[in-house]
């Protein structure tokens, strides 16, 4: 084996040793964010949260599929202060927990009527556990804020008109 061979085969085992664990993950979320520290089970947790307030029906996509929950976590990470980011990630760690004790099941393996139900009763019972309420409140939020700036709505829900609107010459004039 030439020298200049085995030193270029070096060089490139090297560099695959040094790229190896970021092309592993570490199980952080998928998205860069600054502020938040959120793991890959977290995120999709909050992607079952928002599949649940906006599902996928035939005619229109859900929250996963227009990833909603990215936004939400970009959103919360840049535009909320640090009080309510540690708000929202206290009450997305204890959501399992509380709908453990709720349900006698994470929120993951809850069926679609359950988890609008699990949802609806923590947004009215504001006592009971303050992080998950004001984490809903923000998903919620941030979930619709989503959905209405999104492709999808902006573009196929929406139809578009210029402002005279359309010309009606049988338009009954005396019930103007």
């Amino acid at each position: 084996m030439k020298r200049r061979s085995a030193i270029k085969n070096l060089m490139i085992f090297a560099g695959g040793i040094y790229l190896l664990p970021s092309c592993a993950g570490d199980g952080k979320s998928s998205i860069e964010l600054k502020n938040l520290d959120i793991l890959v089970g977290e995120e999709a947790l909050l992607g079952e949260v928002a599949e649940t307030m906006i599902p996928k029906t035939a005619d229109a996509p859900g929250a996963r599929d227009l990833n909603l929950h990215l936004f939400t976590l970009k959103m919360v990470d840049d535009c909320h202060n640090a009080e309510d980011q540690k708000a929202f990630k206290l009450g997305l760690v204890s959501l399992n927990k509380v709908a453990l004790e709720k349900n006698n099941k994470p929120f993951n393996q809850l069926d679609a009527t359950t988890r609008i139900h699990f949802i609806e009763s923590t947004l009215e019972d504001t006592t009971s556990d303050p992080a998950l309420h004001t984490f809903f409140e923000i998903t919620k939020r941030r979930v619709i804020q989503g959905f209405t700036n999104s492709k999808y709505a902006m573009t196929d829900m929406k139809q578009y008109e210029m402002v005279p609107g359309r010309y009606n010459g049988y338009f009954p004039v005396d019930k103007v």
